[in-house]
Order: structure tokens, then C-alpha cells, then sequence
């Protein structure tokens, strides 16, 4: 299982990453990360809802009230073009601290 904090530092790349492909609602995004991580990722609406609210204030993403098929309010939400940007930026970090981090354990390895 992921730490508290990883898990909260990976919040917002995952989601940009999952609306890249289009709008979704909450409990869609819960069921993505899970289905995603092979179930490794457990994140619970507590943790979720605030994060998409901080992005939206963040003008990353933005969120419209309709009604689903199955006749009930949802809010769903949307990549906007600043959390286009924005996960751009993400990607590259994150794909530093992996590059940073396999050419360690790699050197580690030689190192035993």
C-alpha cells in the first residue's frame, strides 16, 4: 500500500491524467484509480472531493451539474486548457524522480 503522503503528492497528476480523456464524475474517478493501479490505489471520496475542489479554485479543472442517465444529479468534471498545461508539467516531474530513482537503484545495485 502507497504511503499518505505519495498518495497525496500523485493526487492531482492522476487526475489530470484520467480527465485528459474526457469528463468524469467522482465516484468514476474513484472506480478509474482503483481499476488503473490494479487496485493498489484506494483513494475514498473524503480525500478526493477536497483535491477536486482545490483544482478547481486552481483553474485546472471545471465542474457542471447535469443529469445522469440514470436520472440523478452529478457533477461532473473537466480538463480545462490551464490543466492541460499543468499536467504537462506534472509528467515531466514525475518522469524526473523516475528517471532519478531507477538510475540510483541501478547504480545501488552495482554498488552491492
Amino acid at each position: 500500500m502507497s504511503s499518505d503522503t505519495l498518495v497525496a503528492a500523485s493526487s492531482k497528476p492522476i487526475v489530470l491524467s484520467l480527465l485528459l480523456s474526457g469528463e468524469s464524475y467522482g465516484y468514476q474517478i474513484l472506480r478509474r484509480v482503483r481499476r488503473v493501479s490494479g487496485g493498489t490505489v484506494k483513494w475514498s471520496s473524503a480525500m478526493l472531493y477536497p483535491v477536486l475542489r482545490r483544482m478547481e479554485r486552481e483553474g485546472l479543472i471545471r465542474s457542471e451539474w447535469r443529469v445522469s442517465e440514470e436520472k440523478r444529479m452529478r457533477k461532473y468534471y473537466m480538463l480545462t486548457d490551464a490543466g492541460r498545461q499543468e499536467l504537462e508539467v506534472e509528467k515531466a516531474r514525475w518522469i524526473s524522480i523516475q528517471d532519478s530513482l531507477r538510475k540510483l537503484w541501478s547504480t545501488a545495485e552495482v554498488l552491492d
